[in-house]
């Protein structure tokens, strides 16, 4: 099961073909204040007790900083964490083998949790609460339980699908935070902090630019960031400008909303239904998308930004993805719930 498991113990010394742009602390993580502010309390707490830190959960839309916030935390609590996501841990024995291989004050990264099968969740219990393993060796009259007694661990879980958790496993976490989309000025900031080690300075509104069109998200403003980038060095320009900016920015397809092709494609659909819903299985066959793609991917800032809305009856555009897409609205003196 070693293959499937990511161990790191000094982050410092991380060796990529690119520069590494995740934080390595709190004193250059940038964003989800109130999280923050909350997370450093508790581990200076764990930190003076001597102890381990609470099983933790972070949950929310993909790519708002789950896994660098785990990799943080293990740097502040000076331990060593091993990574997995929950796809790879098929069967018990290997949720056994990465349980048995840690230390103590270790921490263990589960991605995606919401994916563990039910048998490999039923160990993770006793294991999460009371440090210990309980296996079932054999089957029948002559199965026998063993009980392995284990460090105190942290298990750190990330999910973009909170409610698929089962209510057992999500009580066990002491400490549950949702991630919630940044502000362009955060963006901006990370932006900015990043085109520093990439060795390629940015203009303050090229980086609000970006900040713009990175849809909350900041590894979606990092990667718009290395692709404009590339625009810059291709065009022999020392610093990314705003001219250059908004050109490549345009030449992806990233309008200044932050809408990609999908996104209008999903916004003009709803829109084309004349003010009737349509449900999610209609719209993920339309877009030719699964259903959770749909669901995790496009709909989060969509949603929290009211370009449209989720009713009882499916989809709906909103007045506001009316006007921005320049089409009127024929349910305008109505309500959107009615």
């Amino acid at each position: 099961m070693e293959e499937r498991i990511v161990e790191i113990e000094k982050f410092d010394n991380d060796e990529t073909t690119e520069v590494s742009l995740r934080p390595d602390g709190w004193n250059d993580y940038i964003g989800q204040p109130q999280l923050k502010k909350n997370l450093s309390v508790f581990i200076q707490a764990c930190k003076k007790r001597g102890d381990s830190l609470d099983h933790v959960l972070f949950y929310g839309p993909p790519g708002l900083g789950k896994t660098t916030l785990a990799l943080i935390i293990a740097n502040e609590m000076d331990s060593n964490i091993k990574v997995t996501a929950a796809p790879m841990i098929e069967k018990s024995g290997d949720l056994a083998a990465l349980l048995t291989n840690l230390e103590e004050g270790d921490i263990l990264f589960i991605d995606e949790i919401h994916r563990l099968s039910p048998a490999v969740e039923e160990i993770l219990y006793s294991s999460m609460e009371d440090f210990r393993l309980d296996i079932i060796i054999g089957s029948g009259p002559a199965a026998q339980t063993v009980k392995i007694d284990l460090p105190r661990f942290t298990l750190i879980g990330a999910t973009t699908r909170a409610g698929m958790l089962s209510n057992p496993l999500r009580d066990r976490f002491g400490m549950s935070f949702r991630m919630q989309f940044y502000s362009s000025e955060e963006l901006a900031l990370i932006i900015s902090k990043a085109a520093q080690k990439l060795s390629k300075p940015i203009e303050e509104k090229a980086s609000f630019e970006i900040a713009r069109r990175s849809r909350g998200t900041p590894r979606i403003a990092l990667r718009l960031l290395r692709r404009v980038r590339d625009f810059a060095d291709v065009a022999d320009e020392l610093s990314i400008l705003h001219v250059r900016c908004k050109f490549a920015l345009n030449e992806l397809g990233i309008n200044a909303h932050g809408f990609d092709e999908m996104d209008i494609r999903l916004l003009e659909l709803l829109i084309s239904a004349k003010g009737r819903a349509i449900g999610l299985s209609t719209l993920a066959a339309a877009l030719s998308e699964d259903e959770g793609t749909v669901e995790d991917v496009l709909e989060p800032y969509l949603l929290a930004n009211g370009y449209l809305e989720r009713t009882a009856r499916g989809r709906i555009a909103t007045h506001k993805t009316y006007d921005i897409l320049g089409y009127t609205n024929p349910n305008q003196n109505q309500s959107l719930f009615e």
